[in-house]
């Protein structure tokens, strides 16, 4: 079916999607630890019934039993016609469903965090993620679903891989945590920012929580949507009962939220981990008189980083785009890019941010230079620990391209002119990756002096850049800064085109303020007075640098006296603060700059930190208990009040992992002393080959001082017990992401309890909850920062 046909059936009713699959399969006999793919496809019947079943409960959409079916998740089972498996699953999907439903393609993720925030290459995944939908599309399948994805960059990978291949209808739903955000720290709105304009044709939420936590999300999204959305909650939260985990909302119950999803703007609606066919029944029912809730809008003016969104509202204060990442003058700068270094960048980052950028200008042009690597390893540092929307900046097409396709966000290039190249290829890349950009009007060999020659050039762009479906919202016109210093008149032109641009052509702008001054002196005082009147023409944006106190003076000011800044708030705001003097950042002692190279996850220079310390007379225990554990104890606390986020927290544990590593040899008596501290013996579950979670729980303890013992995952309940009798770890931890795995934890306390009595146990995973903990007797932590409180106090009751 084609796409335009699928938006027709949304604009007539609220979609009907099926409920879960694995749930239904473990019903009808399917094994623990089994692959639900490869089971299915032995049992061709038992998935046929399960489709048919949804088919009778009223669903216009059926998933494809495919949620696993990539190399990387396969490969756990020797699997590798992957291909061949998609495409014979979607073909049985296809079969059951016949022409009473719509059959969607299901892709999951790959169970492995991609780089930045993991070891997998971005373009391994796309691949993947390529070779799955490839078969997908063959066997028949009407669109494509990409879900439960706890990564922004696992999203767009897979939303790439399919738009690859053709004009597939495309939906993409996020899991969020309690918190409103991704496990990665992406907020809903960003990700609906990133998604649509990257391509998705819906856009929405599933797993990891009841309807009653998915409505917020969902009305969330809504005012900034320009797709439909999709919603497909958990029937509540697994509870253990009889070993079984079990899903306690009833289908009446589940239906009963229909409405209320139905009046947040869904437009499709269906059900995730422990739903039924009669949970799809009843709300399918509950819909039925549901009028759908088209899209709000039909473009935005927005961009988007990993965790955090702009959305360019012309009654908002004016947004800064801090202009320090560049090169150009800065030999510090350009050194550390040739030598592969990013402290600097991480550093100039941070600082712009504190300082009140809304979003961050990159540029890596350095003569002799590899631009593309260079701008690939800056992302990734950006992408990690900096939360402003990027600015991607270069004279180079191939610069920019590479940057887009890895950026985790929706990014705004700087900038597309009138030039042939320009318009030919860079445009239809912008195109590509959903970007906004900066239009710059001059055209091949001419700066345009005067107002009415540059207005001819934007509309001259304007009008190539609609020939590919961008509108103004996509559009930001640089009014192009001169200097007066040459031309008396460069400026009054300048503001003649801010102000044409927002009363006549209702389009954002954005000015680079500093060359106006060129060849004057005291240049900030005319830098000011240019900002104040531009703002007063209407500008909405300025490239500058937010550590100069008169700029940001003035620009406060203008917001206040051009009514962008309600009550006057933020300009309060910032004079009421207390005036504390500069961070001396390079005047830290070596033993300082380690513990701040931790809490930035700045793992390129700790171990140059280290020496330099130790150089010093620092005694390496004395670095390890005064400066790094406190600093790794930090980033816990950070990460508790959302302040970090989980880049942030696996940044700085490898950082902290880099350094103990160094510090190993010089530290005579650390086995003994983390013996003494306490010896973790950890495993995933039998049957869950998932151990993400479990992996950072390690590196966390280590980084504590722990001994830690890690079996793995997908380990049987008697190779932990018997692990255990014969290492005598103090606590045991057990780690389990699926409701149907989950209950071997019991089985394993209670073995444990008969061989080895007086064994401790802490769990958790997605999954586990505190009351589940509870009830077989064992200790609960929900990440690893809590993991680390947890067996502290595990340790010392053990002790007394």
């Amino acid at each position: 079916m084609r796409r335009s046909n699928i938006n027709r059936l949304l604009q007539k009713k609220i979609a009907i999607l099926d409920g879960a699959t694995g749930t239904e399969l473990y019903k009808r006999g399917m094994p623990p630890g089994a692959s639900l793919e490869l089971w299915s496809l032995e049992n061709p019947a038992v998935l046929a019934d399960i489709h048919s079943s949804y088919l009778d409960a009223g669903a216009d959409i059926i998933y494809t039993c495919t949620f696993g079916a990539n190399r990387l998740k396969l490969a756990e089972y020797g699997a590798e016609n992957i291909l061949e498996i998609n495409r014979e699953l979607a073909a049985l999907a296809k079969r059951a469903a016949g022409k009473k439903a719509l059959i969607a393609g299901d892709m999951g993720p790959t169970g492995r965090f991609i780089e930045p925030f993991g070891d997998l290459g971005f373009e391994e995944a796309v691949a993947a993620f390529k070779e799955q939908a490839s078969g997908l599309i063959q066997g028949g399948a009407d669109l494509i679903v990409i879900e439960t994805m706890i990564d922004i960059q696992e999203a767009r990978a897979a939303l790439i891989a399919v738009k690859e291949l053709g004009r597939i209808f495309t939906m993409v739903t996020m899991t969020f945590e309690k918190d409103g955000r991704t496990l990665n720290g992406t907020d809903p709105v960003a990700a609906l920012i990133t998604l649509q304009s990257l391509g998705a044709d819906a856009v929405g939420c599933n797993c990891s929580m009841g309807p009653d936590g998915m409505i917020d999300l969902i009305s969330a999204m809504k005012p900034y949507a320009k797709v439909p959305l999709v919603a497909k909650p958990n029937a509540g939260l697994p509870r253990l009962v009889d070993n079984k985990a079990i899903f306690d909302m009833d289908a009446a119950t589940f239906a009963s939220f229909g409405p209320r999803f139905a009046a947040g703007g869904v437009n499709l609606m269906g059900g995730c981990c422990g739903t039924s066919p009669d949970h799809i029944s009843a709300l399918r029912r509950n819909l039925e008189d549901g009028v759908p809730m088209p899209p709000w809008v039909k473009s935005l003016s927005a961009v988007s980083s990993p965790r955090s969104h702009v959305v360019f509202d012309e009654s908002k204060p004016l947004y800064v785009i801090g202009e320090r990442l560049n090169p150009t003058g800065k030999k510090a700068l350009q050194q550390e890019l040739l030598e592969g270094k990013t402290a600097i960048v991480r550093q100039m980052a941070k600082e712009q941010e504190k300082k009140g950028a809304d979003l961050l200008d990159v540029n890596v042009g350095v003569p002799g230079l590899d631009e593309i690597k260079a701008i690939r390893n800056v992302l990734h540092v950006l992408m990690t620990t900096a939360s402003a929307p990027l600015v991607i900046d270069s004279a180079k097409i191939e610069t920019i391209e590479a940057a887009l396709r890895i950026y985790a966000g929706r990014a705004l290039i700087n900038s597309i002119s009138g030039e042939k190249e320009k318009l030919t290829k860079l445009l239809p890349i912008a195109a590509k990756y959903g970007a906004m950009f900066v239009l710059l009007p001059l055209t091949e060999g001419e700066i345009p002096e005067t107002a009415a020659k540059r207005i001819k050039v934007i509309k001259m762009i304007y009008r190539e850049a609609r020939r590919l479906g961008f509108v103004k919202d996509d559009i930001v016109v640089d009014g192009l800064t001169m200097t007066v210093a040459s031309n008396p008149q460069a400026a009054r032109e300048t503001l003649d085109v801010v102000a044409w641009c927002r009363a006549n052509f209702k389009v954002r702008t954005v000015l680079g303020l500093s060359n106006v001054s060129f060849g004057m002196p005291e240049r900030k005082w005319m830098n000011a007075a240019f900002l104040a009147m531009a703002q007063s023409a209407g500008l909405t944006m300025a490239i500058a640098n937010p550590e100069s106190d008169e700029f940001m003076h003035v620009k406060r000011a203008g917001d206040v006296l051009q009514l962008r800044d309600k009550d006057a708030a933020a300009y309060i705001t910032n004079f009421k603060k207390p005036s504390l003097p500069p961070e001396d950042v390079e005047n830290r002692s070596p033993e300082q700059k380690v513990h701040t190279a931790i809490l930035e996850g700045n793992r390129e220079e700790i171990t140059d930190f280290i020496k330099t310390a130790m150089n010093g007379g620092i005694e390496p225990s004395r670095l390890v208990d005064a400066f790094m554990i406190p600093a790794i104890v930090r980033v816990g606390e950070f990460y508790e009040r959302k302040e970090y986020f989980l880049p942030q927290l696996i940044a700085s544990a490898e950082a902290m992992k880099k350094g103990i590593s160094y510090l190993d040899p010089f530290l005579q008596k650390e086995n003994a002393q983390a013996a003494d501290k306490g010896v973790i013996m950890l495993a995933t579950v039998k049957g869950d080959i998932h151990d993400i979670g479990k992996n950072i729980v390690a590196l966390i303890l280590r980084n504590h001082g722990y001994r830690v013992i890690d079996l793995g995952k997908d380990v049987p309940n008697e190779d932990i017990v018997h692990a255990a009798g014969k290492l005598h770890p103090d606590i045991i931890g057990l780690s389990a992401l699926m409701t149907t795995t989950m209950v071997n934890m019991k089985d394993i306390v209670a073995l444990a309890g008969k061989e080895l009595p007086g064994c401790r146990f802490i769990v958790g995973g997605a999954v586990v909850t505190r009351s589940f903990a509870d009830s077989i007797g064992a200790a609960y932590a929900k990440d690893g920062v809590e993991a680390v409180r947890v067996v502290e106090e595990l340790l010392r009751i053990k002790k007394n």
